[in-house]
């Protein structure tokens, strides 16, 4: 027979916090918000900013700013000033990730999400080609080459 030793519970005596973000009441509009993102961008020196607007392609939000730091202090930094002016029309984010490491950090203001990368990660990622495909009418894409004509030059 196996004897079982007694199993000592502790209770916790701290009481945990949870923290609701919410919307101010009117919530402001999505405009609004990119006015106090491109003030906080520009506020920052952040380079090659871009807005694209998602409505219709997905439900998470209306529109995504893609932007970039040079360093990533500058990225924090970036992130950090967004956070600062959304606070002032009354919006709390509802998520910013990636701080510590602040090569990418996500901002998510609910209808704006704003990405703060390094060069070489927006790069890699190449959020803008992901979010814009379909956007541009056919032939008329970023190289200047045509549309695949399914080998029709080669007798096919």
């Amino acid at each position: 027979m196996r004897y079982l030793a007694p199993i000592r519970v502790q209770h916790l005596t701290a009481q945990a916090f949870v923290i609701k973000t919410r919307m101010p009441e009117p919530p402001p509009s999505a405009e609004a918000l990119l006015v106090e993102v491109r003030a906080a961008l520009e506020e920052m020196k952040a380079k090659d900013s871009i807005e694209i607007d998602v409505r219709g392609k997905t439900s998470i939000a209306d529109y995504m700013v893609v932007t970039s730091g040079t360093s990533t202090r500058h990225v924090k930094s970036i992130a950090d000033e967004v956070v600062k002016h959304a606070k002032k029309t009354g919006v709390m984010p509802l998520g910013v990730e990636g701080e510590r490491e602040a090569e990418w950090v996500l901002v998510d203001l609910g209808d704006v999400i704003v990405h703060v990368m390094l060069p070489r990660i927006r790069e890699f990622y190449a959020l803008e080609r992901l979010w814009t495909v379909g956007d541009q009418p056919p032939g008329s894409d970023e190289h200047g080459g045509d549309e695949y004509d399914g080998g029709a030059d080669r007798g096919m």
